[in-house]
């Protein structure tokens, strides 16, 4: 177990710099106000991790899924995961399950947000 949370320690920290130096790459290059930084590594990430996930289960290679799947690719982009998740769903045919998940992921991540930024607002203004 204690190795298993070292792989994705280290995975971690090696996805969260690519994901800050991908950051700073876009947004050094792209002149618009769209959020672009994420944009890419979310796309990038979600496609990493189809690719990832395919290959080490028929490679059996699972082992490898703490470093490559939670930690590079989850430090890159929770999306991805999120994504994982969504597709599993879809893809066992719980589309309904599908749809609900994406809604409420995004709709009370971004309320959990608002909270927290009101929540921090009252307390320390």
């Amino acid at each position: 177990m204690v190795m298993t949370l070292i792989q994705v320690g280290l995975g971690g920290a090696i996805g969260s710099v690519l994901r800050f130096g991908i950051g700073l790459a876009v947004a050094r290059f792209a002149s618009v106000s769209f959020p672009l930084a994420i944009l890419p590594v979310n796309v990038l990430g979600s496609f990493l991790m189809g690719l990832v996930m395919v290959y080490t289960f028929q490679r059996d290679l699972t082992y490898l899924n703490p470093f490559l799947m939670t930690g590079i690719l989850g430090g890159f982009t929770t999306f991805s995961a999120f994504s994982l998740e969504a597709f599993t769903l879809y893809e066992q045919g719980e589309v309904a399950q599908a749809i609900l998940y994406v809604l409420a992921s995004v709709i009370l991540s971004i309320l959990g947000l608002a909270l927290g930024v009101w929540l921090a607002r009252t307390v320390w203004a």
